[in-house]
């Protein structure tokens, strides 16, 4: 007995595709079979698994822990939660590794697996393995137990173990994500006054996409905080792993902004300390950091990598601009939006002031969000490579970490391949206008080199 896997599903720090054309339920069976086999060639027997509110999610995760158990392994299941909520579970019950199924914060449509093994992230050649396995049909046999564990409470309690903050007059919206249960208890443990939005499961999304890094997903949270005149607002991708803030003038607080709060936090208790951050995070964060007596480190996008990046160099706190926070000093290193919530609150004691007050101090440059292009998802990383090869010849300053990090007089901007979608993502960054402006045209041109639509 063999499968493969669409060679799309396979991506460098989780496994990604579209129900009913590159997903389905037979691969993940073939998914439970090859990591049972890779979690018991690892001398592990016991797996945690959830899932989000995806519509094909819970088909998928019965199907997943099939697999499981074939192979041999004992499964844990968590039920429906965020993906941090798998995490912990992975982190504090006796188990080998965690699976989360998930479409994290992509169309309805989509849907995935994030994985760990052994209390590490599993990507890269770990996912590539497991594509290996199934297609030699070289998997273990068995027959796991099977047990459900309801760890929600308890990770909740966890979240405000230690609460310091103050009492805040928040908003929060779930974007009808897996974020929603967590939320109606966490808010009961918190001091304050707290408004709510969408906080009930929904998988057809029918409110807005649960997406805080767009801006016209905070459109709702905006009107609720400015009507109530709320200190803030806070906003969960679909599988509660990416956090968005908007202070109480509405304005966005963008995930490389927010690490830069808690850098000061963090750095203030842990005097020198690297602070890992993705390459599409501002210049600003690396400056400040710096200016903190801190090591900012650079690194490639993506919440398995900057995983591995801070364990490796021992950082206590690490981010990316699409608001994945990575707390690893009193907590546990994953990436965990509810928890960063909290960690908001609680440093507005230290910090002082309001968030508004924060934002306000911020440095006054001109950045974009996320520029998304699409193209086809086997030419993505050959684009790429084209670009960086033109900007060699031309004797640009490029920064190679992930993709081509471009600087000029006028600031920098970053063209990468997306690892969990088909398309190129750009980011661009100036002190004024004029010089967004020329940086934009200068991707634009690097874009229509190589054949890719602008979408005008």
């Amino acid at each position: 007995m063999a499968h493969r896997f669409h060679p799309s599903l396979l991506r460098e720090y989780d496994m990604r595709g579209v129900f009913g054309a590159t997903l389905s339920a037979a691969d993940a069976y073939a998914l439970g079979r090859s990591f049972a086999t890779v979690v018991r060639d690892n001398g592990g027997s016991r797996i945690a698994t959830g899932h989000d509110g995806r519509l094909s999610s819970p088909l998928l995760e019965s199907e997943l822990v099939r697999g499981l158990a074939d192979g041999g392994v004992d499964v844990l299941r968590i039920g429906l939660g965020p993906t941090p909520m798998l995490y912990y579970a992975e982190a504090v019950l006796d188990v080998d590794g965690g699976i989360q199924v998930t479409g994290s914060h992509n169309p309805p449509d989509h849907n995935g697996f994030k994985l760990t093994l052994a209390h590490q992230p599993f990507f890269g050649s770990d996912i590539a393995r497991l594509g290996g396995i199934a297609a030699a049909g070289a998997w273990s046999e068995g027959a796991g137990a099977v047990e459900t564990v309801d760890i929600m409470d308890r990770y909740v309690a966890r979240l405000v173990e230690g609460f310091d903050g103050p009492a805040c007059r928040i908003g929060w919206d779930a974007g009808n994500g897996v974020a929603g249960p967590v939320i109606e208890k966490l808010i009961k443990l918190l001091p304050g006054e707290h408004h709510t939005l969408f906080t009930q499961v929904d998988g057809y999304f029918p409110h807005h996409h649960p997406d805080p890094t767009i801006d016209a997903n905070l459109e709702d949270l905006r009107t609720l905080v400015l009507q109530n005149n709320l200190d803030f607002g806070l906003a969960f991708d679909g599988d509660g792993d990416r956090i968005g803030v908007i202070d109480g003038k509405g304005r966005p607080i963008w995930g490389d902004q927010l690490l830069g709060l808690f850098a000061q936090v963090v750095l203030q208790q842990t005097p020198g300390a690297t602070i890992v951050a993705d390459v599409k995070a501002s210049q600003a964060l690396f400056d400040r950091v710096a200016d903190l007596g801190g090591q900012p480190l650079m690194w490639k996008s993506g919440h398995s990598l900057i995983k591995s990046k801070m364990k490796q160099t021992g950082s206590p706190l690490g981010g990316e601009m699409t608001g994945h926070i990575f707390f690893a000093d009193d907590y546990y290193g994953f990436d965990d939006a509810l928890y960063a919530a909290v960690r908001l609150i609680r440093a507005l004691a230290l910090l002082g002031g309001s968030v508004t007050a924060l934002r306000d101090a911020m440095p006054a440059l001109l950045t974009t969000p996320e520029l998304r292009f699409p193209v086809e998802e086997e030419r993505k990383f050959a684009i790429i490579a084209e670009i960086m090869n033109r900007l060699h010849h031309a004797g640009a300053d490029v920064d190679r970490t992930d993709g081509a990090r471009v600087t000029t007089r006028d600031g920098w901007w970053l063209l990468r391949a997306s690892n969990t979608q088909a398309e190129l993502v750009a980011r661009v960054e100036a002190r004024d206008q004029a010089g967004l402006d020329r940086l934009m045209k200068d991707v634009e041109s690097q874009l229509e080199k190589s054949c890719v639509p602008l979408g005008r």
